[in-house]
């Protein structure tokens, strides 16, 4: 049941910043005024964080390698994950990949079919991505299948193929403990990813006819991992406007000019940079190149990010919080969240103003997670 109640004295973050006025919630929105007066000083009260991309949730379904939990039970603990960290709108990353295992397409309609089932139980609003790769011509017309059966809303296109190796005659990296991990024998993986980088010339005519058939279903769809300017000027031509992990600074520079959205990994910011030496994150939030910050496989890193890059006088607070609440939200399409005007989703977050800890997480106007003292407040 969505709460209806008045806090007050809680420090509230607006676009203009952080003020000390009242916020009232009812019928799961941010109303004008009324309800129960719930008195929140030392706490701050932050919207929603809006999460784009994340695939921490993998852990939950296989807490270790070959031990596959129930996906439902597995989904259910990952949304706790999520709530605890302020997060009250998640994508789901799923992977739709040669690579087989947690990878391919048959655990891909695992958790798809998995979040249709707990989806009713949940508070946190879930969404799913499916991240395709490009490279299997023969799974095209499944994915299309898949995507309307399961109503995902957003397709992001990979290319992990190591194309270099194959095209040299090299067994690439790696190669043998992947296939190990997932019950394949190594040749028979090594032929398999030969096969598919064969195809390749086939793959731009098959892609641009998926694009157009899921821009006409209302499918957003973003690239991954683009490292040149010519290449988001290809996906931008094929339709695919979302730039996912920029590699460069060059093509992050070439989404910004075409009027791309970009989306970094959280993680990046908190490192202080890539881990593979690829763009960094805080260089591109201090040139304006970044529209919003995706968990990636860490949770916790979005709430992190956003104080750091605050901290460092990258952006004010109200910026660096928008990159985590209302900037992912407008990618997606969502526009009644990302801040707490009156009318929105009464999605938001409440810190310990001292430590910035979550105590509590509520979308929709539902508390999904509560901890100590606010607990009692709320109880009380």
């Amino acid at each position: 049941m969505a709460l209806t109640l008045r806090f007050t004295r809680a420090e509230v973050l607006h676009p203009g910043g952080l003020e000390t006025a009242p916020l009232s919630i009812a019928e799961g929105r941010i109303a004008e005024a009324g309800g129960r007066e719930v008195d929140l000083s030392g706490y701050m009260i932050l919207p929603g964080i809006v999460d784009i991309h994340g695939d921490g949730f993998e852990r939950h379904l296989a807490p270790r390698r070959g031990a596959m939990k129930d996906i439902g039970t597995g989904l259910l603990a990952a949304e706790a994950e999520l709530a605890a960290n302020g997060i009250t709108t998640a994508v789901l990353a799923q992977f739709y990949s040669w690579e087989g295992g947690m990878r391919g397409p048959d655990f891909a309609r695992s958790v798809f079919e998995g979040l249709d089932r707990v989806r009713p139980e949940t508070v946190t609003d879930l969404h799913t991505q499916l991240r395709f790769e490009i490279a299997m011509l023969d799974a095209y017309d499944a994915v299309r299948a898949l995507v309307a059966a399961h109503r995902i809303g957003y397709v992001v296109f990979n290319d992990h193929l190591p194309h270099e190796a194959l095209a040299a005659g090299k067994r690439p990296p790696r190669l043998t403990g992947q296939a190990l991990r997932i019950g394949r024998n190594p040749e028979a993986h090594l032929a398999a990813m030969q096969a598919l980088h064969a195809g390749m010339d086939r793959v731009p005519e098959a892609l641009a006819h998926l694009a157009r058939d899921l821009a006409q279903a209302g499918v957003r769809m973003g690239s991954h991992d683009d490292r040149t300017a010519e290449a988001r000027a290809s996906w931008r031509a094929m339709g695919v406007p979302i730039a996912e992990f920029p590699e460069t600074i060059d093509a992050a520079e070439a989404a910004r000019a075409g009027g791309d959205a970009i989306v970094m990994g959280a993680p990046n910011v908190v490192r202080g940079g890539s881990h593979n030496g690829n763009a960094s994150a805080p260089d591109m939030a201090a040139m304006g190149l970044i529209d919003a910050l995706a968990s990636d496989y860490h949770y916790p890193s979005l709430r992190r990010a956003a104080f750091l890059l605050s901290d460092a006088g990258i952006h004010d607070l109200a910026g660096a919080w928008r990159l985590v609440s209302k900037g992912p939200a407008r990618i997606l399409g969502l526009d009644d969240r990302g801040d707490l005007a009156p009318g929105q989703r009464a999605d938001f977050v409440v810190l310990e103003a001292a430590s910035r800890r979550v105590a509590g997480t509520f979308s929709g106007g539902r508390a999904s997670y509560l901890a100590g003292d606010l607990a009692e407040r709320l109880i009380g």
